[in-house]
C-alpha cells in the first residue's frame, strides 16, 4: 500500500484556534484608524501575511492608500505585540479535537510531520500547546520571502524532512493555503467550508472528521493515476 511519507500542517484553525486572537488583535488597531472589521471581513486574512493582513484592512479606508512602508511595519508589529498578549492564555487542551489522536496515528506509521504556518509566532503557540515534540520541523516565517498562495512554506518543509512534494499531504482551512498546497504538489486535505476549499483533494468540515483511512486512500488513488 502507497502511504504519504509526510504529513504538513498549517496551525491556525488546524492545530489550535488562534483566528480569535489575530481577529481580536486586528480589530483592535483598525479601531485605532477609523476603521471597521468584522469576523466576515476576517476570513479575508486568514492564511495570509502579517503586512499583506494589513494591506487588506487599508484598503478599507481611502487615507490610508499612500501609508510608508516604515508606518505599516509598526502598525503590524504594534498588533503583534497585542496578539502576543492575547496567546499566552493558550493551554494544551485547546488543540482542536481530534487532532492529538490524528498525530498519534500517522506516528504510529513513521510518517514524518511537520508545520507550515504563515505566523512568526508558530514556535512559541506550539509551545504553549506543549506539543513540541508531535513534529519533526517547524517552519520559520520569518525566513519565508513568499507567503501563501506562493508555495515556498511547504515546500522548505519538504526540504528540511527530505521528503518529495509528491509524497506529502498538506492540511489547512484556508484557501490561501490550499493553493500553496497544489501548486507545491502535494495532496490537499482541506478543514472547514466545502464552498471555500472547494480546490482541495478532500475536505473534511472541522478536525473532529479527520480520517487517516480516507486521506490514505485518496492518496493511493491519486498515486495510481500518476504512474
Amino acid at each position: 500500500m502507497v502511504k504519504p511519507e509526510a504529513v504538513i500542517f498549517d496551525l491556525d484553525g488546524v492545530i489550535v484556534d488562534t483566528a480569535k486572537y489575530h481577529y481580536l488583535a486586528w480589530k483592535s488597531l483598525a479601531e485605532k484608524l477609523g476603521i471597521y472589521i468584522d469576523e466576515e471581513f476576517n476570513e479575508n486574512l486568514k492564511g495570509v501575511s502579517r503586512i499583506e493582513s494589513l494591506n487588506r484592512i487599508l484598503s478599507l479606508d481611502k487615507r490610508y492608500f499612500y501609508m510608508e512602508e516604515d508606518e505599516k511595519h509598526k502598525l503590524a508589529n504594534e498588533k503583534n505585540e497585542e496578539y502576543k498578549k492575547l496567546i499566552t492564555q493558550i493551554k494544551p487542551n485547546d488543540i482542536l479535537p481530534g487532532i492529538k489522536e490524528f498525530i498519534s496515528e500517522i506516528k504510529m506509521q513513521d510518517i514524518k510531520t511537520a508545520i507550515a504556518s504563515a505566523s512568526k509566532n508558530a514556535f512559541q503557540v506550539i509551545s504553549y500547546l506543549g506539543i513540541e515534540d508531535s513534529f519533526d520541523y517547524i517552519a520559520d516565517a520569518g525566513k519565508i520571502i513568499n507567503t501563501k498562495p506562493d508555495p515556498e512554506v511547504f515546500l522548505d518543509c519538504c526540504k528540511k524532512l527530505k521528503v518529495p512534494a509528491s509524497m506529502c499531504v498538506g492540511i489547512e482551512d484556508a484557501k490561501a493555503g490550499v493553493e500553496a498546497i497544489n501548486s507545491a504538489g502535494m495532496l490537499s486535505v482541506g478543514i472547514g467550508d466545502k464552498e471555500i476549499l472547494k480546490d482541495s483533494d478532500l475536505i473534511f468540515s472541522s478536525t473532529a472528521e479527520i480520517d487517516f483511512s480516507k486521506i490514505v486512500s485518496l492518496f493511493q488513488k491519486k498515486s495510481e493515476k500518476q504512474n
